[in-house]
């Protein structure tokens, strides 16, 4: 009778302590992995082509052409590295480009984007890196 006790109350200990999304077989480790979700893109189908078409019409809308001394407007490359983290907040960790004034307005836009629901991983949330390669 202890036998069994003992047992269940494995069973069950192990139960509670299991992780949502994590899968073990054999030597094999399976961790689901999601990443975050555009506002508004919750209940679509496919969230990663939802979220890329929510990211180049935020681009559109918010992007302000710096200028030059002459008045003109500044075109240019540039290389924005971001991060969404565990809030959903956007965090800009770098921003590359030959033109100071070009990399600032690629900044300001990126740090417009609205807050959104975070990534996960093995049922956490966890931030998620992203580098966007800019022509503007």
């Amino acid at each position: 009778m202890k036998k069994i006790l003992v047992v269940l109350l494995l069973f069950t200990g192990a139960i509670g302590l299991a992780q949502e999304g994590v899968k073990v077989k054999g030597n094999t480790i399976t961790v689901k992995e999601s990443a975050p979700v555009w506002p508004g893109c919750e209940s679509s189908d496919d969230k990663k082509q939802c979220f890329n078409q929510q990211l180049m019409q935020h681009i559109k809308e918010n992007y302000k052409y710096p200028r030059n001394e002459a008045g003109d407007f500044l075109r240019g490359k540039t290389t924005v590295a971001l991060a969404i983290d565990e809030k959903g907040s956007v965090v800009v960790r770098s921003v590359k480009g030959e033109n100071a004034k070009i990399n600032e307005a690629a900044e300001t836009m990126i740090r417009k984007i609205p807050k959104m629901q975070p990534g996960m991983k093995g049922g956490k949330p966890t931030s998620i890196k992203y580098t966007i390669p800019l022509t503007l």
